[in-house]
């Protein structure tokens, strides 16, 4: 296949892939090694960083301002929600810290509660990372980092000692460490096709004789499976004229006839109706087909997450053979991902698509109405929009961090950092990685040493972003 030269519009070759040997790709590890010592991935320097109030300000001219105040209020519900929302910030602060040069899809924002539970295409349970807002090409440790300070911030919400702290971090480290380690050994295809499904992690733990934890795993899959396209009919409309529609439950979730008079509201269903059609042709063919079976119904604007809050979100009710043959899709707005300031701009011009392709390379197992479009007319003025769409549930499922004990954690803890090693081996070299990161516990403990220390910075960012609501500098809504 060739591409055109868009200067001369001639065709050119694409570029060569290198294809190293095994020895020369482990020498690339040793080599990084010798330059970037893993004892030093404990550093964080804080002086001369930015207001961390103005970092997560920045953004917010760009958002539905009617939603940023919820966005402040979710994240002052405590440290960890304060983290959670915080990824640009950890992003300026990631930028000074060491770099081995061993890239690989980041996705960008994995900390704990963005891994979690859904259905694959096969109907299987899978556990995976299910956020890639952020997602862009860069260092493996900042993916690690992040996920390792999340433990220990989660485990100071839960009040969890410094040792058990300390375990479940490190856990998270080592699991990464060690399963890129057994990734370094297997063919290609291997760690393609590796996942981690129900059967196999209820599987360990009753080989580990955590019958209760296997129990609990499988209780949270079984309710799991319960929500989808069909619970969110039933949950999120009511009927009227005989057909289904989303109900209103402002701020967070207001249908678009609320949001515009009947003409407007016309012309925007017009615009999504397009915007549809657009969207269907970055799916596979068969899919596309599964699509059209299905008529447009309604639409609603809807507030999600915590970091994400402001951000246009809309979800769409469609219809299939009847009224009781719903699909759920959420239309969420992609911008520049949090990373592009220190790593460069992605390479691909719709931002919707470079979540999906992240996604597509980083999870074992993607959703099948994954696409993505671009607004040019855009829903509510300004300027041209991209967004990505998936569906809304699918046995989507994460863990109780409210209730957690500090075994679970571990345990948790264990299965991110192997979840996210796998995600990284698809994308980066993992016999270089395997062998930067060796058999010691080196790296795990400067982690854990980073993870602390941020843990500490995290809590004075968030007393700062308390201190900024107190005085007036932001506005916070508080219980949505």
């Amino acid at each position: 296949m060739t591409t055109t030269d868009p200067q001369t519009d001639t065709p050119t070759a694409p570029p060569r892939v290198p294809h190293l040997s095994v020895d020369e790709r482990a020498a690339r590890g040793r080599a990084a090694r010798r330059e970037v010592p893993r004892a030093g991935h404990s550093a964080l320097v804080t002086g001369g960083r930015a207001d961390p109030v103005e970092v997560l300000d920045e953004g917010s001219a760009a958002r539905v301002a009617e939603l940023v105040p919820i966005r402040y209020g979710r994240m002052l519900v405590s440290p960890f929600t304060f983290y959670r929302g915080a990824a640009a910030v950890m992003a300026h602060d990631l930028g000074p810290t060491p770099r081995a040069g061993l890239n690989v899809q980041l996705c960008g924002d994995a900390h704990l509660a963005n891994f979690g539970g859904f259905a694959s295409p096969e109907r299987s349970f899978v556990f995976d990372l299910n956020d890639f807002d952020e997602t862009l090409r860069g260092p493996f440790e900042w993916d690690v980092k992040r996920l390792a300070a999340s433990f220990e911030v989660a485990g100071r919400d839960r009040d969890f000692t410094d040792i058990q702290r300390r375990t479940a971090v490190q856990t998270s480290v080592r699991a990464y460490r060690e399963a890129m380690r057994s990734f370094a050994s297997m063919r290609n295809l291997d760690v393609w096709y590796a996942r981690l499904d129900l059967t196999q992690l209820v599987a360990e733990l009753r080989a580990n004789r955590d019958k209760r934890q296997a129990k609990l795993v499988e209780r949270t899959a079984a309710k799991a499976q319960t929500k989808d396209s069909m619970r969110a009919l039933d949950k999120l409309t009511t009927v009227v004229d005989g057909e289904p529609r989303i109900v209103s439950h402002p701020p967070l979730i207001v249908p678009i006839s609320e949001l515009a008079d009947a003409e407007e509201a016309e012309a925007l269903e017009t615009t999504i109706r397009d915007l549809v059609r657009n969207y269907r042709h970055t799916l596979q063919r068969d899919r596309r087909q599964l699509l059209e079976a299905f008529h447009y119904v309604d639409l609603a604007r809807k507030v999600v997450g915590v970091g994400s809050v402001g951000t246009r979100c809309w979800i769409m009710l469609l219809l299939g053979r009847d009224e009781r043959d719903p699909l759920f899709l959420q239309i969420k707005e992609a911008g520049e991902s949090v990373l592009e300031p220190l790593l460069g701009h992605s390479s691909f011009a719709n931002h919707g698509q470079r979540i999906v392709e992240g996604q597509r390379l980083m999870q074992a197992a993607s959703d099948i109405f994954l696409g993505w479009i671009r607004n040019t007319r855009t829903l509510e003025g300004g300027a041209p929009r991209d967004f990505y769409v998936r569906q809304l549930w699918d046995w989507k499922t994460s863990a109780d961090l409210d209730s957690i004990l500090p075994k679970g954690l571990e345990l948790y803890a264990q299965a991110c950092g192997w979840t996210l090693a796998r995600a990284h081996a698809r994308s980066g070299d993992r016999v270089a990685i395997a062998t930067y990161l060796g058999k010691s516990d080196v790296f795990d403990c400067a982690v854990a040493d980073f993870a602390a220390s941020y843990a500490d910075l995290n809590e004075r960012d968030y007393e700062a972003l308390s201190a900024a609501a107190k005085s007036g500098r932001i506005a916070v809504e508080e219980g949505l």
